[in-house]
């Protein structure tokens, strides 16, 4: 018995330095297999000779051990005497939010301000509301454009864009609406340092009695100054989307290189980063919306792109990387 309670002790003092409070409770007063629980439990069978012999060490040993483990607790750390309590501890990091989570919540708050409704739709989208409801029927070689995921399911695929938020908020709201619906979107297509097969965007829609081309191209002046400034240039020029028209699209002059060509521009001085055109009046009619009362404008934002140009890095895929040298830089 002698040499349980010595072995006990030793391995208890050991572990003191490298396992939890938690572990240590199991592992020594466990109720079923607790080193030092069994021993009160040999010591339950003994004759009363040895019961005086040995009931006091084993007691002292488990008082020993409570002692401890209840130190523990309430934060008295055990050591050997090496470790100075008197140490500041160490200070806690605080993470940033993700440059993504950053250009969303600064344009859903300044559109908030505008008085635009922040809505969300479903990832996983019908071919209805992704397509067809957008004017692109399945013959459509506007389709073509989009490398599509599909599931297992006939009909239903990983949204490639966040316009289905068009129909689903003319449906529930009806006109006048203003809206935008940022999100996550997905295509099936090979990666480089503007594109990935998983990215963001942020749609937006403006339905009302005589809006036109003028107010959309203001609004659009307006957008692009809120996000990178009014020092940087800009320009609109002829797009096509087949759920607008006319379409446009929306350059910005390349932050990393400030037009001189790169990586990130392709040379060319300029990035793409909005689409946008005067909602087509079929869309309208599929979100059970008048067309000769009402008109709009629809945009969509690059919410990657748009990171990228604020915060001047040029390749997108770093954006899920997970690489805390990147992140901490924002």
């Amino acid at each position: 018995m002698q040499e349980k309670l010595n072995q006990t002790e030793k391995d208890f003092k050991q572990d003191l330095t490298t396992k939890s409070g938690f572990d240590l409770k199991v592992k020594y007063l466990g109720r079923k297999n607790g080193l030092v629980t069994n021993l009160m439990k040999e010591l339950a069978t003994m004759n009363e000779a040895d019961k005086k012999q040995w009931g006091p060490e084993i007691n002292r040993l488990k008082k020993n051990v409570e002692e401890a483990l209840e130190k523990m607790t309430t934060g008295e750390k055990q050591t050997d005497g090496s470790f100075d309590e008197t140490l500041p501890g160490l200070e806690l990091q605080t993470g940033t939010l993700h440059p993504i989570t950053q250009i969303t919540q600064e344009l859903s708050n300044y559109f908030t301000a505008m008085g635009f409704m922040v809505l969300d739709g479903p990832e996983v989208e019908s071919e209805f509301f992704n397509f067809e409801a957008l004017n692109v029927p399945a013959w459509h070689p506007a389709r073509e454009m989009q490398d599509t995921i599909w599931t297992e399911q006939p009909g239903v695929l990983l949204r490639t864009q966040t316009s289905p938020v068009q129909i689903r908020s003319m449906l529930k709201y009806g006109a006048p609406l203003y809206a935008v619906a940022p999100g996550r979107v997905f295509r099936y297509e090979a990666t480089d340092n503007r594109h990935d097969h998983t990215f963001y965007q942020l749609e937006g829609l403006v339905v009302d009695e005589n809006i036109s081309v003028a107010n959309m191209n203001a609004f659009l002046k307006l957008l692009v100054e809120k996000i990178v400034g009014d020092k940087i240039k800009m320009r609109i020029r002829p797009g096509y989307f087949p759920f607008v028209e006319p379409g446009v699209e929306v350059d910005v002059e390349c932050a990393v290189c400030h037009g001189k060509g790169c990586g990130l521009c392709k040379g060319t001085g300029w990035v793409e980063s909005i689409g946008a055109g005067m909602v087509h009046p079929q869309v309208l009619a599929y979100g059970k919306i008048d067309p000769k009362k009402y008109s709009g404008f629809a945009f969509g934002v690059g919410l990657n792109r748009l990171a990228q140009l604020k915060f001047g890095f040029e390749d997108t895929r770093m954006i899920h990387q997970n690489d805390l040298r990147f992140l901490k830089q924002f």
